[in-house]
């Protein structure tokens, strides 16, 4: 076994490990809200082609309950460059709309535009496929009525880091017909405070149908930090607000035209 292959499944236990200790202390020094939520995603795949270049574009709406109380979606889409077959630069934007679900008909609460540069590392070992997500994003909000909320900002930077694993089960690859399990971490840095803003735990499975059509389903457990703060001699300790939502997920990759040679293995990693 290769010394890459070695650090990547000690890197992906470590995550894990840390992950579920995580996931103990949010269930213990948390409120979450009791009910699940759910996020529909649709992504369209081009993968880069012979000069390297592809792109994506999704949709994705998320209800505050299972498939009720729908308040909140997202409408984005980039540019890929594959500069080796495991090093892809990606630049991309997208709308992010939240509204009040019991009173959609006033408009979104806030609207949020994102620029983001992402860089993405992919180690293909023998079964274990783990990918590396590293992003910049650039935000913008803007506010209903134009009124902005107390402890709001007009802008924000934000960095992220997502360590994705993916273990086919009836397959060697991830290639037609194949089942596979999909385990991420995903951790959130805000410069200016709080740091650790936010932490995305991910486990599902997946089936690869053909070249074309990969679906996925899981559960994500989000959780959101308050820092700690000290007004009008009053001192408020940090807050962790965590929520379950289960996760559907559909993939379509567009084909190449005039391709030489056997597909190059793609892990089924969602964009978002």
């Amino acid at each position: 076994m290769s010394a890459s292959c070695h650090f990547s499944r000690l890197l992906l236990t470590a995550t894990l490990c840390g992950a579920g200790s995580f996931l103990a202390y949010g269930q213990t020094n948390s409120a979450p809200d009791p009910r699940w939520g759910n996020w529909l995603i649709g992504t369209v795949v081009l993968p880069g082609g012979p000069k390297h270049w592809g792109g994506y574009a999704e949709v994705q709406a998320r209800s505050n309950g299972l498939f009720r109380q729908y308040f909140y979606n997202e409408l984005k889409a980039g540019i890929s460059h594959e500069v080796a077959k495991n090093f892809t630069f990606m630049v991309a934007g997208g709308r992010y709309a939240t509204a009040d679900y019991r009173d959609l008909g006033e408009g979104p609460l806030n609207v949020e535009k994102r620029l983001w540069e992402q860089v993405t590392f992919t180690h293909y070992n023998a079964r274990l496929k783990v990918e590396h997500r590293y992003r910049v994003e650039q935000r913008w909000f803007s506010f209903r009525d134009g009124v902005v909320p107390a402890g709001a900002v007009r802008y924000r930077n934000r960095i992220r880091y997502r360590l994705n694993g993916f273990i086919p089960l009836n397959q060697k690859t991830v290639t037609n017909k194949t089942a596979f399990l999909s385990l991420y971490d995903e951790v959130f840095f805000n410069p200016k405070g709080p740091f650790f803003e936010r932490n995305r735990v991910y486990g599902g499975v997946g089936y690869q149908f053909d070249p074309h059509w990969t679906v996925q389903a899981g559960c994500v457990r989000q959780s959101n930090f308050t820092p700690a703060s000290y007004q009008q001699n009053v001192y408020t300790p940090q807050t962790t607000a965590s929520k379950n939502n289960l996760v559907l997920s559909v993939i379509y990759r567009i084909s190449r035209r005039n391709t030489e040679g056997p597909a190059p293995e793609y892990v089924p990693s969602q964009p978002d």
